[in-house]
């Protein structure tokens, strides 16, 4: 049984495809989310597979260098990799 498919019914089954890849990668989004740990750290959670925990000061640290550390992401934009 050779079916044939026409051009419009292909042209059609892609744009289908596509919609349903972008709201799977928008459903696969994970929300970031805050909790406060036993040990009095904060832990973010949403952006790979593990929480990134520091304690208060070490964001606050971190805060008050954010324009430093984009300015060093932004610099180095063409090596790094993404993770989508």
């Amino acid at each position: 049984m050779n079916e044939v498919i026409s051009l419009k019914d292909l042209q059609a089954q892609i744009v289908k495809l596509q919609a349903d890849n972008a709201a799977l990668r928008q459903a696969s989004e994970r929300k970031i989310t805050c909790k406060v740990t036993e040990k009095g750290g904060v832990s973010v959670y949403g952006l790979g597979r593990f929480p990134v925990t520091l304690y208060g000061s070490q964001w606050d640290k971190l805060s008050a260098n954010m324009t430093a550390i984009m300015a060093f992401v932004n610099a180095n934009r063409s090596l790094l990799s993404t993770k989508d």
